[in-house]
């Protein structure tokens, strides 16, 4: 409602009578007092805003952390690694000492390191002093070499079957033979390392956990996001291809909450793509979004570690090449271990959203994670909280930090790519600077921009980033 008034310069007289524009003035103060009422009586709906035609309407993102209690604490060696059995085979095993690669590997400490892969499945162990085998029965190596990867695969690599219950006696029995040893007595099991959990596989793992679910440490399984199909750059940008892991964690903690509650599980597996990967693709930038939305995913959803295959000459999905180089992948897991911690934070998100088209499948392409910050990073105090986010849009968004984070410090690390490729490069660029070895014993420098408090975070299209909250004080960060 508009009032158009011109009032006097002055009052005439306090006998003069009032000007006529006053009448609807006082309707129009009415209006406003009844909005008023009514939006205290639950009646929250917004006034109507005239917009010029053809004005798009901007996207503000308003973020909070819930700072009191953690929803999540994930092992401290969470993102780990995996060393595939084709460094032995290709004869790679003696550049495992190279200085450069130590230096590398070191970068990503604290971790879990995995040796699997494909190859395990025929590798052959040999132990001359197991005394387990004077017993007159196969000796763990036996039981070590049979089922090492994948067991829902065997009829396809091996000619022959096994099935849940099978497997689960064979771990009972591998536990009894590792016991007695003492180098074994208090090494961890963990399995059965099962594929995607498709239908059969699921049975696999029902009978498998009701047999052995308290033998294991920990529940394993592998993913892989492609099948080998050809795939092209914005396949990786896909929101549905990212969420294909959130269903299948929901798949395998059904089946092991059903019979050992709270029994830790671990992605002791993950690819971009089957068969060694895509090349030009799977070791690029863009390949980052599923890795860094695979950690997050994780994490958020109570996986306990996941290892990445793999960290060293495997097809296409390492983080360092054949030249000891680290690939964008590399980057990306070394900036995680320096600024996230294991405890897991709720992300709440507000924010202006346009109108869904109808019968249009809207998904988010802007996905934000929270963690206390890694407490072993001595760049910043307990209490402060590390956000990363995926902009998967071919726009920019802006993001205003709002209740306990309002007003703070903020570090960021952008990451994005580096060179004429874009997307597909092998580079990377941290807050506009080139990121590369410095020699063969020292990586560089990871230095953030700092922002001022209050300043809105602003994440240009399709990248990925960072951002250290200081001085949070957060009462979930306080303490390990």
């Amino acid at each position: 409602m508009r009032v158009l008034c011109a009032f006097p310069e002055a009052m005439p007289s306090s006998n003069s009578r009032p000007p006529a524009c006053l009448a609807p003035v006082a309707l129009f103060l009415a209006l406003l007092l009844h909005r008023s009422l009514s939006s205290q009586a639950g009646d929250r709906r917004p006034l109507p805003v005239d917009r010029a035609p053809g004005m798009k309407e901007k996207t503000l993102i308003l973020l909070d952390v819930s700072t009191k209690n953690p929803v999540r604490t994930v092992n401290e060696n969470f993102l780990s690694l995996q060393l595939d059995p084709s460094i032995i085979h290709d004869g790679w095993l003696d550049f495992l000492s190279s200085k450069r690669l130590v230096t590398l590997a070191r970068g990503l400490s604290p971790a879990f390191l995995r040796f699997g892969g494909k190859r395990t499945d025929f590798l052959q162990f040999q132990n001359l002093r197991n005394p387990a085998k004077s017993r007159g029965g196969p000796g763990p190596d036996y039981y070590l070499k049979n089922y090492e990867d994948e067991p829902n695969n065997y009829r396809t690599m091996h000619g022959r079957a096994v099935n849940g219950s099978q497997l689960g006696k064979d771990y009972i029995q591998l536990k009894s033979l590792l016991q007695p040893i003492r180098i074994y007595s208090r090494a961890s099991l963990y399995g059965p390392n099962i594929g995607r959990p498709r239908k059969n596989v699921i049975a696999l793992l029902d009978g498998f956990m009701k047999v052995a679910g308290s033998t294991v440490d920990a529940v394993t399984w592998q993913h892989c996001y492609i099948d080998g199909r050809v795939v092209k750059v914005m396949d990786f940008l896909k929101t549905r291809l990212l969420d294909t892991l959130s269903d299948q964690i929901r798949k395998i903690q059904k089946v092991v909450n059903t019979y050992t509650p709270g029994k830790k599980i671990w992605l002791e597996g993950v690819v971009t793509t089957s068969a060694g990967g895509t090349n030009n693709l799977s070791d690029s930038y863009a390949a980052g979004f599923l890795w860094l939305n695979t950690l997050g995913m994780l994490a958020n959803q109570g996986i306990d570690v996941v290892i990445r295959h793999s960290f060293f000459d495997h097809g296409y999905n390492h983080l360092v090449d054949q030249n000891f180089n680290p690939l964008p992948d590399y980057w990306l897991s070394l900036l995680y271990k320096r600024l996230i911690g294991p405890k897991v934070l709720a992300v709440h998100v507000a924010g202006l959203q346009r109108k869904p088209r109808p019968g249009r499948v809207i998904r988010d392409k802007l996905r934000i994670y929270a963690h206390c910050t890694n407490h072993h990073n001595h760049n910043y105090v307990r209490g402060s909280i590390t956000l990363f986010i995926i902009n998967l849009h071919r726009s920019r968004k802006k993001i205003k930090l709002a209740g306990t984070l309002r007003d703070k410090l903020v570090h960021q690390y952008l990451l994005q790519p580096y060179g004429q490729e874009g997307l597909k490069s092998k580079s990377v660029q941290l807050n506009g600077q080139p990121l590369v070895m410095v020699d063969d014993g020292t990586l560089p420098e990871l230095k953030p921009r700092p922002l001022r408090a209050g300043r809105t975070l602003v994440m240009p299209p399709v990248t990925m980033g960072f951002y250290v909250v200081k001085n949070v004080n957060a009462l979930a960060c306080r303490y390990r």
